[in-house]
């Protein structure tokens, strides 16, 4: 009994151990830098910490939250300090400590923080004479009167712009015109001065002074931009004589095709090689497929609404799309015939824009309801969002062999943007005359972003810098209601909604106007489908600062999403359609100390109680085998 007593008082701290680690499982994971995880394990939200009110049934909410000798309207810093709470969540460290703006939402330059519970709001909208945020801080006199000093007017203006005496930005260039753009009229004050002197005039070459106002202008090499910046001039854009491969020598261009393309000898146009290629789009009907030269229209997933945007995985010729307002992305195979659509995930808001990653095979899209671009495994078992915190994200596109992702916002600011495959290094490449984005393509040979604005009416295109912008296509009766767009050889093509109507032109001037079908009830996306849209390309991570080519290990589920190099081994299947999902760094499990030392214990005193387990069967064992011996030693002296 003595061996099993302490087996049994081993066993105990193992089972409340293995019990304590059960229960912390079974609660959900609060989430990082939004919630606090209370004494008894349950989460709440940060912004409910320190407010006066136990939230948590235990009350570890509000411990450790300064002294209690603070007024209503204030707010306790973790250093006893008081301070009023319109500067809680503020953007400044009013405490001293940092602890009034710990685990507050985090706004952008161009925003202004609300509060600990309310949304980012537009600089521009920061006393305009209207409260805006719930509490009505933006327009706070303490607030407004600094904002018109010098310092604070630097800040919300780019240097190409003036700052009106409301807060208001214009261009440098409408200064002292004679005309008052704004409000206040302070444009036209001042107007004796030069221009120039003060920031060169925002310009960002030559600066000339003129009686009335001031111009900016560039070298013989480049041309202005946006009446303030200069751009050197690309003979082969502005001519756009070539279709993809252009170099210019001794006055002449010289034209040539990517592989994949021939080039056509008497139009010199590039067409690619191999099968025809295929037009894809969807309609309030269903998914609709044809070759681009034949008048034969195939229907996939006759049964399923298609409306919404699509996208292609060339290699497998799958197709993703997604039914407006649904928050739902199916899968279907184009193999020529009807099939049943497989659900692939639920989004849970709806999407705008849809794209594939057909190198790392990931997709990604844009939420207007969630305000983000996100991105998932093609089969749908992890998702994640990438960049939030968006003005109405309408449209989405990827570059995957020089791991960039592109996007469009139609809210109060509309731009168009870019960043790396993870969402980092975020950059504005179109934010001035712009107005409703909401449609976006990528013309691969030529590295070329191609758009359309619902407002203009017209179809642009930049450079994946943001550079060389021109508008292709204007109001042509064709676009009016324009939804999906793509890019094929020497062609856009888009869908209209008002004219029910799929039509392309000429990418380079919107020449050669064609309807490729009429009378669809409803169109939607738009897609071709060829391999040679979708290069070759292995996936590319950085180990130990050297580029390497080995199997890639892609997490979504860890805090920030990793694309990293495993050990230099093959795949253990190339064909599979999804990567595999590094687990090591993903849950709350290996972020949370308490559990890694439950986990530890666990282990250890499993080992111990092996051990113990061990030791107690030989002991007993052997005295099962010596008691026989010891009976007949003790009856011995009494046969003598």
């Amino acid at each position: 009994m003595g061996h099993l007593g302490a087996l049994f008082l081993l066993i105990s701290p193992l089972v409340w151990l293995h019990s304590q680690a059960v229960a912390g499982h079974s609660l959900p994971a609060c989430r990082k830098q939004l919630e606090f995880r209370c004494g008894d394990g349950s989460c709440v939200l940060n912004q409910l910490v320190c407010d006066g009110r136990k939230d948590c049934k235990d009350g570890s909410d509000e411990t450790h939250c300064g002294h209690e000798g603070c007024r209503t309207a204030e707010f306790s810093c973790s250093n006893k300090r008081c301070v009023s709470s319109h500067l809680w969540c503020d953007g400044v460290d009013d405490c001293g400590d940092g602890s009034d703006e710990a685990s507050c939402r985090r706004c952008t330059a161009d925003f202004f923080p609300c509060g600990p519970s309310d949304a980012c709001l537009l600089r521009s909208k920061v006393c305009d004479g209207r409260a805006d945020c719930r509490d009505g801080r933006d327009e706070l006199k303490e607030l407004c009167s600094a904002a018109k000093t010098p310092q604070q007017a630097a800040s919300t203006c780019s240097a190409s712009e003036f700052q009106c005496g409301d807060g208001h930005c214009i261009r440098q260039t409408w200064r002292c015109d004679h005309s008052p753009d704004c409000a206040d009229g302070s444009d036209e004050d001042d107007c004796d001065q030069n221009e120039c002197q003060v920031n060169n005039g925002g310009c960002s070459h030559l600066c000339l002074d003129q009686p009335m106002g001031f111009l900016c202008s560039c070298p013989d090499d480049m041309r202005l931009v946006d009446d303030a910046q200069c751009e050197e001039v690309d003979t082969c854009l502005e001519t756009d004589v070539c279709d993809q491969l252009c170099v210019y020598v001794n006055g002449s261009h010289n034209c040539d095709c990517h592989e994949g393309y021939c080039m056509d000898p008497t139009t010199r146009e590039c067409k690619a090689t191999g099968d025809e290629a295929q037009l894809v789009f969807t309609a309030s009907k269903g998914i609709w497929w044809k070759t681009l030269a034949a008048s034969y229209l195939g229907e996939l997933a006759p049964r399923l609404p298609g409306t919404g945007p699509v996208a292609a995985m060339a290699s497998s010729r799958t197709l993703y799309w997604a039914p407006q307002g649904q928050g739902l992305i199916y899968r279907t195979v184009l193999d020529g015939k009807a099939q049943k659509a497989a659900l692939v995930l639920r989004t849970g808001a709806s999407v705008s824009g849809l794209a594939v990653d057909w190198v790392n095979r990931l997709l990604y899209w844009t939420s207007p309801e969630r305000a983000c671009v996100a991105a998932a495994l093609l089969d749908g078992s992890a998702q994640r969002v990438l960049v939030s915190e968006l003005d109405q994200p309408s449209a989405v596109a990827v570059d995957p062999l020089r791991q960039l992702l592109f996007w469009t916002q139609c809210g109060s600011s509309p731009k168009i943007e870019r960043a790396g495959l993870d969402g980092r290094g975020r950059m504005s490449l179109v934010d001035s005359s712009i107005h409703r984005p909401v449609a976006l393509s990528l013309d691969m040979p030529r590295q070329l972003l191609y758009w359309f604005d619902q407002k203009s009416r017209s179809i642009s295109r930049v450079d994946l810098g943001g550079r060389h912008r021109k508008t292709v296509i204007e109001s042509n009766g064709y676009l009016d209601k324009l939804f999906g767009l793509a890019v094929f050889e020497g062609f856009v093509y888009w869908s209209d909604e008002v004219t029910r109507s799929i039509c392309r032109a000429d990418k380079h001037n919107g020449r050669n106007l064609t309807v490729q079908q009429s009378r669809i009830a409803s169109p939607g996306g738009v897609a071709i489908v060829h391999p040679v849209l979708q290069p070759n390309g292995s996936p590319i991570c950085k180990c130990a600062d050297t580029v390497c080519r080995q199997e890639r290990v892609i997490d979504l589920l860890s805090e920030n999403p990793q694309f990293t190099c495993v050990s230099p081994r093959k795949a253990q299947n190339d064909s599979q359609e999804v990567p595999t999902i590094s687990r090591t760094v993903s849950g709350s499990a290996v972020s949370d100390p308490t559990m890694a030392g439950i986990l530890s214990l666990i282990v250890f005193f499993s080992v111990l109680l092996a051990g113990l387990a061990v030791w107690w069967w030989r002991e007993s064992s052997g005295l099962q085998a010596r008691s026989p011996c010891s009976a007949s030693r003790s009856k011995s002296p009494e046969t003598r």
